[in-house]
């Protein structure tokens, strides 16, 4: 038996044809059974992956690098000279980029923290290397600073349902002292200027963006204006 549209052959159980559709039977008359003369389709379920697994290869590919660079450093110099700054950046890259994918639904009000102090500690690492004395006064407030304040807005956005206008107004404004304190370090630390030249230009932008997103958040109406405009 065929189909009379498309001329598909079809099996006596068939009540439409499997390409185009086209009823066989009535749906009233009974139809004879029988086999159809091709497998039925088996939908392909898809892989169980082995996170663990996933996980460990991905940190053994991180950790290769690191491995073969400590060994031909100390295989050239006796000692390890440069590899540390390699191993340190491969380190500092897995803790920014792998180790929050080894759960299922990483908080980043934890992960941040995190990578700052990691960042922090190749930093430290990086000035005892080099002595150059400047981790305390310079890389330790700049970097706890950046932290504090990312971590802050990304708990402020997680854990509250409102008020995302002022949270972005008041990182801004953060974002523009932050400037500031990076410049007053700079001039402290390495002596450059005695007075701010460039973090005034950055402090005035983010204040201005800043006072902007807080006024919309105050004001309702222009608030649902710029809503029905702007989709925002």
């Amino acid at each position: 038996m065929y189909c009379v549209k498309c001329g598909v052959e079809l099996a006596d159980s068939e009540k439409k044809c499997p390409l185009c559709g086209t009823a066989v039977f009535h749906p009233e008359l009974a139809r004879p059974d029988g086999q159809p003369p091709f497998p039925a389709e088996r939908p392909i379920m898809p892989e169980n992956v082995n996170r663990s697994g996933l996980m460990f290869v991905v940190t053994m590919l991180f950790a290769l690098p690191i491995v073969i660079a400590l060994l031909c450093d100390w295989q050239i110099n006796g000692r390890i000279v440069w590899s540390g700054y390699a191993a340190g950046a491969v380190l500092l890259l897995y803790v920014l980029a792998v180790l929050p994918l080894w759960f299922r639904a990483p908080n980043p009000v934890i992960f941040i923290p995190v990578d700052f102090a990691a960042a922090a500690l190749y930093l430290l690492y990086i000035d005892l290397c080099s002595k150059g004395g400047w981790f305390l006064p310079f890389a330790l407030p700049v970097t706890a600073a950046a932290g504090l304040i990312i971590t802050a807005a990304a708990a402020l956005l997680r854990y509250l349902r409102k008020g995302y206008l002022f949270i972005f107004g008041g990182t801004l404004i953060l974002s523009g002292a932050y400037m500031v304190l990076v410049e007053f370090l700079i001039n402290m630390s390495f002596h450059l200027h005695e007075r701010f030249i460039w973090s005034f230009y950055p402090l005035a932008a983010c204040l201005l963006l800043g006072m902007t997103l807080i006024i919309i958040g105050l004001c309702r109406p222009l608030r649902e204006s710029l809503h029905r405009k702007f989709f925002i």
